[in-house]
This record gives C-alpha cells, sequence and structure tokens, in this order.
C-alpha cells in the first residue's frame, strides 16, 4: 500500500464565542478535513483546527508523504518531526491521526486495540469555561452531577482570592462525592499558586493543573515540594515527547499531559504515556480541540493502562462539530471505547459539503510567502 495523496478541505466552523480567563474561542472560524489517500482505496482522515495557514502547512507536507506505505506511521512521524520548527504540531498530529485510521481500517480493528485495549469505558469529566461569578461555576456542577457525571474541572478567573473562592463553592455546592479539578491555566506567580494550591487541598481536589508559565520548571519543582494535592504540569511543555524526561527527573510533576494535536499525534502521545507508565505516573490526556482529534485521544485512552478520565472541553459541547455522532457521556458519567475499525467515527460529508469553502491540494501556491499573504488578504474582501 502506497499513499498517493493529501489533500484538506476548509469548510466554515460557526459557533458563540467563548472564553477561559485567558484564551478567547469560537466565533467564525475554519476547520480543515485532511484526507491521506492510498492506492487501496482506504482512506484516513484528521481534522485540522487553525484556518488557512495550517490547512497550507499540511499540504506543503506533501512531498513527505507521496509514495509512501501509511503504515510506516512511526518512520513518518519521525521524518514529519524536524518540521515542527515551521509546521505546527497539530498539522503533524493530524497526518499522524490519519495514518492511524488508515492502519485500523486496513486491519479492521478500532485504533485502540492496535495499541493493545487496556479498558473499554473511563469516567469523563466536564470541563468548564468561564462564568462571571462562583455561583455560575456551581450551578454548572451540580447540573452535571444530576445527570450523572463525576467529575468537574474548573478554569477560574485567574485572580488568586476569587479563584479560592469559586473552588469552595463549588465544593460545597457538589458535596463529597464529586471529583473536583483545579486548570488555573498558567496564570499564575510562585507565592500566588501556592496560596491556592494550600486552599484546594483543605477542599480535596482530585489534582492541581498548570497554575505556572509552562516553562517555569524550577518553580514547578519548588511548588510539589509544598504541596501534597497531585499536580499535572505539562499539557504545553516545550519540546512535546522530548521535553517531558526533564519534568520527571526533576520531580516537577506528579502525572504527565497531552493530546494529539498539542503533541503531535497519536505515536508520540503514546510514548508520553509508556514513558510515563515506566516510573508508575499517570499520563492524563488533554481534550484535542475539535472531534476527530478527541476521538483520537480517546482510543489512546483506551489503549494504555494509565489515563483515569476523559475530558469533555467545554462541556458546553463547543468543539463538537463535523460528525454525524460525536462522543457521548452515558447517564453514569462514562465513554465507551469505539468500536468500528480505524476511529471509528463517520464524517458528516452533507455539512462538509454545504459548509465548503475551498479544497488545499498543490504545493505550488505555499513556496512564495507573498503569494501566501496576498491570497488570504484578497480573500477578506
Amino acid at each position: 500500500m502506497q499513499i498517493t495523496d493529501l489533500k484538506v478541505t476548509l469548510i466554515r466552523w460557526k459557533v458563540e464565542p467563548w472564553r477561559t480567563a485567558t484564551m478567547h474561542f469560537g466565533g467564525e472560524t475554519k476547520l480543515g478535513i485532511l484526507a491521506v489517500e492510498t492506492d487501496e482505496g482506504i482512506t484516513g482522515y484528521g481534522f485540522l483546527s487553525g484556518g488557512d495557514i495550517r490547512a497550507m502547512q499540511a499540504v506543503r507536507l506533501k512531498p513527505q508523504l507521496i509514495g509512501r506505505n501509511p503504515l510506516d506511521i512511526g518512520a513518518i512521524w519521525q521524518s514529519l518531526w524536524p518540521s515542527h520548527r515551521g509546521i505546527h504540531l497539530s498539522v503533524i498530529g493530524a497526518i499522524d491521526v490519519a495514518l492511524w485510521d488508515i492502519a485500523g481500517k486496513a486491519a479492521g480493528m478500532p485504533i485502540h486495540q492496535l495499541l493493545g485495549t487496556c479498558k473499554h469505558e473511563v469516567p469523563a469529566y466536564a470541563s468548564a469555561d468561564w462564568f462571571e461569578t462562583a455561583e455560575e461555576f456551581a450551578e454548572e456542577a451540580l447540573r452535571f452531577q444530576s445527570e450523572g457525571w463525576t467529575a468537574y474541572k474548573i478554569h477560574p478567573h485567574a485572580v488568586p482570592k476569587s479563584d479560592i473562592d469559586i473552588c469552595q463553592k463549588v465544593r460545597a455546592a457538589v458535596g463529597d462525592e464529586m471529583v473536583l479539578m483545579l486548570d488555573s491555566m498558567w496564570s499564575y506567580c510562585y507565592e500566588d499558586a501556592l496560596r491556592v494550591g494550600r486552599a484546594i487541598e483543605e477542599l480535596d481536589f482530585f489534582w492541581y493543573e498548570d497554575p505556572l508559565q509552562e516553562e517555569d520548571i524550577y518553580n514547578y519543582t519548588k511548588l510539589k515540594q509544598k504541596l501534597d494535592i497531585p499536580m499535572i504540569n505539562t499539557e504545553f511543555a516545550p519540546g512535546g515527547f522530548y521535553g517531558m524526561a526533564q519534568w520527571i527527573t526533576s520531580q516537577a510533576t506528579d502525572m504527565l499531559r497531552g493530546d494529539v494535536a498539542v503533541c503531535g499525534g497519536i505515536t508520540p502521545l503514546v510514548r508520553i504515556a509508556h514513558l510515563a507508565e515506566g516510573f508508575h505516573m499517570k499520563c492524563e490526556i488533554h481534550h484535542g480541540g475539535n472531534s476527530i482529534m478527541n476521538y483520537a485521544n480517546l482510543h489512546v485512552t483506551m489503549g494504555i493502562p494509565n489515563c483515569d478520565y476523559f475530558e469533555v472541553f467545554p462541556c458546553s459541547g463547543a468543539f463538537k462539530y463535523g460528525l454525524v455522532e460525536d462522543i457521548e457521556v452515558d447517564s453514569n458519567g462514562m465513554v465507551h471505547a469505539p468500536t468500528a475499525p480505524g476511529l471509528g467515527c463517520e464524517i458528516d460529508w452533507d455539512l462538509v459539503e454545504r459548509e465548503k469553502i475551498r479544497s488545499e491540494e498543490h504545493t505550488s501556491e505555499l513556496q512564495s510567502p507573498d503569494h501566501l499573504v496576498c491570497r488570504l488578504l484578497l480573500e477578506k474582501k
């Protein structure tokens, strides 16, 4: 089997704007439907957030793929990795996911079985976006608890005193039975991170995520020495898989973190999980930013022994788009392993056709940066 083509179809993706304290999402954007085609009629898919630039970056990598065996996933990923200095990692990730989709379809097996299935269901946690008041966070947590969800993660205001108040009110609302996590999204200095960490320890929070800047290993090491609450700090750690070892050897985190978009695919995410397992550490997987990448994360979650939860972010469902059926949480708060070959999901081709903007197929258009800038400016007029 050989790869014969790589294409990206850009479609409109419109959702109500939403935010966390430090990041803004939604509005009118574009989603890329990345397809890797083979001479045996098997096509693998990945979704690519990020619009025009990342779609064009994906097509720029086409010459490195044409004629290669799509089942040589490790070799292909290794050859694409050096491109991350000029190509966004989510582009490499979407290609890698598409290759795993091909492999599963060729074998007639879901991807998690190729990885060596460890489980068939895991609990999901509802991952909040942003609310004005602590009471609104508490109301949302209560709603998900009433629907059977067993865990809720807070993205607070990035203001230490306010964040402690939010955590206190949510815990008081849901009681001791619901698992609570705090993701402070790289918002604090060391001193504030310590104060917030000690407060949520008293509230029996399950983990404390990313309170400091993502590269600040020195202060993370100090912070972890002062706190008993488990810490998870490597979502955007520089270097992806190759940056994880120093977090372990520095004892700067209790768990590793990653997802197929941020790390560059299923291939490096599984390596991160296995690295963590070798130290008897958890690897809790972050959301993937769109529906297919979340499916890919779900396969890895089921294919490794050391991931206990599946993140649904935002819990409003704003990242669900482009599939006939998306990942759903059952009445017991669980998500289940896909059973169909490959990714095991079906793209909504009627929606793709209806919302299609254009297809990117030719690398010649990408040779001149000036040409790219002019083209994007013309399209906006």
